[in-house]
């Protein structure tokens, strides 16, 4: 679906301050009719943007929900069951069918700042294709990529490849995930990096050469779109690598190496991992 198809879904929609496609649609080689294309959208006023969206597109709602339920309570549902998102799944309009995510903007803003719930954090760090953009998050998102670049680091050895790179920066967001280990395609994470990889590439690709330019990171070009990449994983790279991670990321390191300290000098060590944390 080009620019065009995706934009004219949102006509049907009251209006939002925010929205991106992301998912299989961005597939360059994925053309099935039966793709799900999914949305999120960031409004203001979630209740009254659904209490809007009741009357234009009741049917988009779960029954019970529309009609038992109402504005109010799927937003309470979202803040205190969920992740702050209602998800309207299976939409059909237009011979295809939608599934649309709605999320306070100041929640969002949260999320990808401090990583609170670290589920729409995750999804903006993978490609999406932004559609409308009224505050200008995709410039407050740059700081999201920039510490998942960092926590990939933290994690990944001293060598690997661009790829290793795109893998690990897209399963921070499946780290104690349990549909990972049932329910999920075991090789998922692979496939959505080798089918986006151009579009993973043009995301970081400014963020790997600031890296370089810091003497973080080198960087070896090889085969046609591939580079190797070799990391100092000295104490000094590790701690400035830690200080570009989001607040509440770095005080549950520093919690987590406080019990570890405290079990190490009673005889027994560990050692710190970023892995830890999820």
């Amino acid at each position: 679906m080009d620019k065009a198809e995706l934009e004219s879904f949102l006509k049907v929609l009251p209006p939002v301050d925010f929205c991106c496609v992301y998912g299989s649609a961005l597939h360059p080689n994925n053309h099935e009719k039966s793709t799900m294309v999914d949305y999120i959208l960031g409004v203001s006023d979630p209740e009254q943007w659904h209490s809007q969206n009741l009357k234009m597109n009741k049917r988009h709602y779960a029954s019970w929900l529309a009609h038992l339920g109402g504005a109010r309570m799927i937003t309470q549902i979202a803040d205190e069951i969920g992740v702050g998102v209602h998800f309207n799944p299976f939409v059909s309009w237009n011979d295809k069918m939608f599934k649309y995510g709605i999320v306070r903007m100041h929640d969002l803003v949260q999320d990808i700042l401090n990583w609170e719930r670290f589920y729409l954090s995750g999804r903006l760090q993978k490609p999406v294709h932004i559609l409308v953009d009224n505050l200008d998050l995709e410039n407050v998102n740059s700081s999201n990529l920039r510490a998942a670049i960092s926590a990939a680091l933290l994690l990944l050895p001293p060598k690997f490849t661009e790829e290793d790179l795109y893998a690990k920066i897209c399963s921070l967001s499946y780290m104690g995930d349990l549909r990972m280990l049932f329910a999920e395609d075991k090789n998922k994470v692979k496939k959505i990096v080798q089918g986006q990889f151009d579009l993973f590439q043009s995301r970081y690709k400014s963020f790997l050469e600031e890296y370089e330019a810091k003497e973080l990171l080198r960087l070896t070009s090889y085969g046609s779109r591939q580079t190797n990449i070799s990391q100092d994983c000295g104490l000094s790279v590790a701690r400035h690598l830690v200080n570009t991670l989001p607040p509440m990321v770095r005080s549950q390191m520093g919690m987590k190496l406080g019990e570890k300290t405290k079990l190490s000098d009673s005889g027994m060590n560990f050692n710190l991992s970023l892995a830890d944390l999820w």
